[in-house]
Parts: C-alpha cells; structure tokens; sequence
C-alpha cells in the first residue's frame, strides 16, 4: 500500500489513541493489548501502539468474531460522542457486508441452540400429556 510519510505531524495520531478516540475500544490500555497481540494492522502490516496513522492509512481491527477494514478520515485525540466518533473513519464496503454475513449467520445459528436444564412448567404439562397418550 501506499505511505503517507510527507503529511505534518499535526495529522497524524499514535494509533492507540485514535482507536480509542474512534471508540472501536474502551480503554487506550486495551487498545494496546489488542494491537500488541496481532488484532489491528495498518496498511495491511502489523504494528506497535506507537505508530503513527494519518487521513487516508487502512486500519484492519478485529473484535472478537468480526472484521473491520476502515480508512483513517479524521484524527482526533479525544474521545467524543459515538456520532462525532464515526466522522473519523470510512468502513470499506466489502468489510461492512462480510460482517453483516457473519452476524445474520451467529444468529441464525444462536436460534438453533437447545436450551439445557429443568423444563418449564409448560414442557412439564406437555411431556405429562405426551406420555399419557392425550398428545393429539
């Protein structure tokens, strides 16, 4: 990909700190971690808290089970509201809908699953019913 290396310091930002102004983390702390352990790269390369991004880097993030491609629109140094948060960053249109796939496909799956323990009462009366032969 391409370096922004001739943009003034001004515009650029230590990318723990624009995680965190970007409210893709709660705490610059676990930003770091996330980055320290692989889970945010820029510019498709893997980096230390410190590196600096600039309007127009990629910044790969990766929460749990989903993917986020953005590209750096804004830099701030201070964590505002959630709308003025979302102004400093593009979602890639290809990241957006690979991560819709994959909820639509959690909840569907999240639907399937049988609940263990005790019946409720409402089972009991049908497993009751069912034994007894008063099922139809």
């Amino acid at each position: 990909m391409h370096s922004k290396q001739n943009q003034p310091e001004s515009e650029k930002l230590r990318i723990d700190k624009w995680l965190w102004a970007a409210r893709f983390f709660k705490t610059r702390a676990i930003a770091v971690a996330a980055i320290e352990s692989g889970k945010v790269l820029v510019n498709e390369d893997r980096v230390k808290p410190a590196k600096t991004v600039g309007v127009g880097d990629m910044v790969g993030i990766r929460l749990g089970p989903y993917q986020f491609v953005v590209e750096v629109l804004g830099i701030s140094d201070r964590r505002g509201p959630a709308p003025q948060a979302q102004k400093l960053y593009s979602e890639t249109e290809e990241s957006r809908k690979h991560r819709e796939e994959l909820a639509f496909e959690r909840k569907a799956q999240a639907q399937n699953v049988t609940r263990e323990g005790r019946p409720t009462k409402k089972e009991r009366r049908d497993i009751d019913r069912f034994r007894s032969g008063a099922w139809e």
